[in-house]
Parts: C-alpha cells; structure tokens; sequence
C-alpha cells in the first residue's frame, strides 16, 4: 500500500492537479452504422448520446460480466472510446470482428491522442475553455477537446501537443498515487483493480452510471436485467476504513467466513488506511471484519468516503 504525499493530497482536495492519463487506450469509430453497432455492444444508451456528450458503458460477457468499461464520447460524425490499458486489444478486437458487413470503421488511436487529467476542484478554472457542468460533456477548443470529469476536467489531445497543454493550462502534475487516492475515496471502481472478469455490474455498484435499463438489447443484457428488476446481487462494493495498512488481494472475512477480497488500497492523509472491495451482501456498513491473517481489523462503511477538512 501506497502512502500518498500530502501536499499533492490537498492540491487535489483545495486546487487542483495534472495527471497524465495518455496510456488509456482509445479508439475511434466512424461510419453510418457506429451508434448502431455500439448500441448492440455496450450496456449504456449509445444512440440517445447527443453531439459533444458522453456516457460510461461496459462490455460484457454473454452471462453478463466484465470484460471492460469505458467512457464514449460523440461528436457530429464520430464517437471516440478510451478505456483501460490492458482491455484496449479486448475492445479493438470485439470492435473490429463484430462490425463486419457495417459502415463501421474503426481507428487504434492511442499512441496519437494524449489524456491529460486536471483533477480538483478549482480544474475547470485553469481553463479558457469550459465544458458544460455534466459528467462526459466535452467542448472542443483550440488543443482538442476538454471533458468534463466527476473531479474535474479531461483534456483530450494530440500527443505531440502535450507540453503545449501543460504550459498553457500551468496546473502542477500530481502522482498518480494521490489520484488513486482521491478516486478510492471517491467510491469509483476500477476496472482490473477492484473489478475483474468474474463481477457483474450491479456488484461493483455502477449499474446507475454504466448501465440503461429503457434501451434495446445488447450482450449480457439478459442476465443484468433479471438481477436488476427480479433479485438483488449476492456481492457489493463497499469502503473500508482498517485499522493498519493493507495490501490489495488480502482475504476479507466475517466471523469465519471468506466473504472477498481487498480491492484497491492506499493510505489517505485525511482517512488513513482505507480500501475498496466487492464483499457478500451481508457485509453491510458497520460491520467490523477481519482483513489477512495478522489480525488487521476493518469498519465498513458506505460509499463514497467522507472527508472531513
């Protein structure tokens, strides 16, 4: 487990900080058919996505777990994935085989697009360039398009412009230690750290943002909409505030019962140790449970962590 530097700790908290996301992995699709195509892929609503908005979406499995997420902007004639590193060759490969036979076309543009985080609360207030205060809303500006994040704001840009971004927008860059920490406090899951292939969506808890319960089919549909409107999830994310630090993978467990696994850890200036995990549904918040074997303890507690200054 990390211990994060204070003061990039209370840039993101009081000001705000650069981290360089640039190795998500991102694609994009053109063509006729791309809203379409995605509408049958991805578990959000695709084709109700409006010029310059966005959305978070998964992709599933056919009984309905995770292969990866994503975020989806679209623009006029063009809608732009990016996702986690190591599910890029996942998606470009689905991507690619199921689009055959449709005005589908679609671009590895990784290594041409850079992600530049500001991540803070005075974010949008370093720009000259301001996106509309919703979540995956994006204005285009004169270095690419500037997105608007749950912490801030993302700027999507050429690689070859990245110093260029950094000058102008003269942000300090942060760890990304501290951004793990801001975003373990925050509630959010991340895919291959506190979510994997065996978890459905409603067990890491972002059925409200990844998931449309209105539109038509997609791959996994079946099995999340039995769960969401017949039965409840037998797991579900939950915080957890220990007693000493912590490493990811450490067993979770209530009397003598197994009942998951730490998920992404971090040492908060503000919190001190806490954690992510997707545990069995009777571990509720305020619960005390056992973390490993040299007898670390946990409070459970509900998402997302309260930071008090």
């Amino acid at each position: 487990m990390t211990i994060v530097a204070t003061s990039d700790y209370q840039r993101l908290h009081d000001d705000a900080g650069l981290v360089d996301r640039s190795d998500r992995g991102k694609l994009l699709l053109t063509g006729a058919d791309v809203a379409e195509f995605l509408q049958g892929q991805l578990t959000n609503d695709i084709e109700a996505l409006a010029p310059s908005t966005g959305c978070y979406a998964a992709l599933l499995t056919h009984k309905g777990k995770l292969r990866a997420d994503m975020r989806v902007l679209r623009g006029d004639d063009w809608l732009q994935l990016d996702t986690e590193p190591a599910t890029l060759a996942l998606v470009l490969k689905t991507m690619r085989m199921y689009s055959l036979g449709r005005d589908v076309r679609v671009a590895d543009v990784t290594s041409e697009r850079a992600i530049l985080s500001l991540v803070g609360p005075a974010a949008a207030e370093r720009l000259d360039v301001q996106p509309p205060p919703v979540e995956h809303a994006f204005a285009e500006g004169e270095h690419g398009l500037y997105v608007r994040t749950d912490l801030g704001v993302d700027i999507v840009c050429a690689a070859a412009d990245v110093e260029a971004v950094r000058a102008e927008v003269d942000v300090e860059a942060v760890s990304d230690e501290a951004a793990e920490c801001v975003r373990i406090e925050a509630g959010r899951p991340r895919l291959g750290r506190d979510m994997d292939a065996g978890t459905l969506p409603a067990e890491a808890g972002i059925n409200e943002r990844a998931v449309s319960f209105t539109k038509g089919c997609y791959v996994g549909q079946e099995t999340v909409a039995r769960l969401h409107h017949r039965g409840r999830p037998n797991r579900h994310l939950r915080g957890l505030r220990l007693s000493v630090a912590a490493e990811a993978g450490e067993p979770i467990t209530l009397g003598d019962r197994l009942v998951g696994r730490l998920g992404s850890t971090c040492v908060s200036p503000a919190l001190g140790p806490i954690a992510l995990a997707i545990v069995r549904r009777e571990v509720e918040p305020g619960e005390a449970v056992a973390v490993g074997e040299n007898g670390t303890t946990a409070d459970v507690v509900e998402l997302p962590f309260r930071v008090v200054d």
